[in-house]
């Protein structure tokens, strides 16, 4: 790690965790992640804006000393998660005269995971301005992007927001700046699906809160800083609004071939419309590039053999992280075979209570599907085609 200067007297301390394949043994990393902190010197008081993961502690103690620091006054906790938080203590170890603000519900978090003394703290509350001096710390409570304690800290008068999980992308890359946007939209997009897309409504109350705002740099708490803030705002507000897009994701699961020859049949069908169609086998289910698919997806197609009488077991987990991460598709439908149980929709469709959209007319088959059932798979990709053209999406 190195401390590098984003402007006079403000540094970005990034760990880079290049290797990292998974988060939280959930999220799947396929450019590796950063975790981010942020030390800004003013003219009386100097402050560390969060810390690294903790197995990063002591490079960012270093990186740290390197500065020739002569103290650290305060360590600001955004957040209580320890890939932000759980080197506050290697911190305090090497300048105990640090104070640790947080909010209220940080800091109960935090003193249940990292074992320090409540007393320690100090508590910090919505628009409350912290002077450093020549500077200001500006602290604004932005709570379930992505935890109830979530908070983002604001400079005056370099108008930096210091985001934390908000705004971030899990990226590992040497650029300080989010220069090559194309990649950085690719991550960013996969992070907002994983972990924002659940909270859609409160990104919404958030991003109106920082429209108010003169923004000049957005520094987040996962991968690089945007020096252009309206790129990764004007992304959030498409991914977070109401609207969806003409794209129809497919997840299936086929186990004597009569669902895939029901998807295929159904692939070509929309294809021939021009709509946008993606499917994915659940059986590996890459959980990243679906989530990412789900985000400004308009139709959900799941297609499932039934095993005793419901969806196949992967169709099941598919169904609960579609579930979980409440995209905001319009319209959904289950299509599949079975052997001798019927109640694939019955079974399925109840898995799946906070996907709030219309379910077009399920198309089960016996056995192998015949041209009757061809014929249902037509009229259900004629309805799909229709609803979207009428939604003007």
């Amino acid at each position: 790690m190195i401390a590098r200067e984003l402007i006079t007297g403000v540094y970005a301390l990034t760990a880079q965790d290049w290797d990292r394949k998974r988060f939280d043994e959930l999220v799947p990393l396929p450019e590796g992640t950063s975790y981010n902190a942020y030390l800004v010197k003013g003219s009386d008081k100097i402050a560390l804006i969060d810390t690294v993961h903790p197995s990063m502690a002591q490079d960012l103690v270093a990186a740290l000393q390197q500065l020739g620091l002569p103290r650290i006054d305060y360590i600001v906790a955004n957040h209580a998660e320890l890939d932000h938080a759980g080197a506050i203590p290697a911190v305090l170890a090497a300048y105990p005269q640090a104070q640790v603000l947080a909010n209220a519900k940080c800091r109960s978090l935090l003193a249940a995971e990292l074992g320090l003394p409540r007393e320690m703290f100090v508590l910090i509350q919505d628009n409350h301005t912290l002077s450093l001096g020549d500077r200001s710390l500006r602290f604004m409570w932005m709570p379930w992007v992505h935890w109830p304690d979530s908070t983002a800290t604001y400079l005056e008068p370099d108008h930096i927001l210091f985001s934390c999980d908000f705004l971030g992308a899990h990226l590992a890359c040497s650029e300080l700046l989010a220069d090559d946007e194309p990649r950085v939209e690719q991550a960013a997009r996969m992070y907002y699906a994983e972990i924002m897309m659940p909270f859609r409504k409160h990104v919404v109350r958030h991003l109106e809160r920082l429209a108010a705002e003169d923004i000049a740099m957005i520094a987040p708490g996962h991968g690089p800083v945007h020096a252009r803030p309206a790129f990764i705002l004007d992304l959030y507000r498409r991914w977070a609004a109401d609207t969806p897009q003409p794209e129809i994701v497919i997840p299936y699961i086929s186990m004597y071939d009569s669902t895939r020859r029901m998807v295929d049949h159904l692939l070509d069908r929309l294809m021939a419309e021009g709509l946008k169609v993606q499917p994915f086998n659940v059986v590996e289910l890459d959980s990243g590039r679906f989530a990412s698919a789900l985000v400004e997806a308009s139709t959900l197609v799941f297609a499932s053999p039934l095993v005793l009488d419901g969806p196949h077991p992967a169709m099941a987990n598919a169904a609960f992280l579609v579930n979980a991460l409440k995209p905001k598709v319009s319209h959904a439908a289950i299509i599949g075979s079975y052997g001798w149980g019927t109640a694939l929709a019955e079974n399925l469709q109840p898995l799946l209570s906070n996907l709030h959209a219309e379910w077009l007319a399920p198309v089960i088959v016996g056995g192998v599907p015949k041209e009757a059932d061809f014929a249902a798979l037509d009229g259900l990709a004629a309805r799909i085609v229709q609803v979207n053209r009428a939604e003007g999406v």
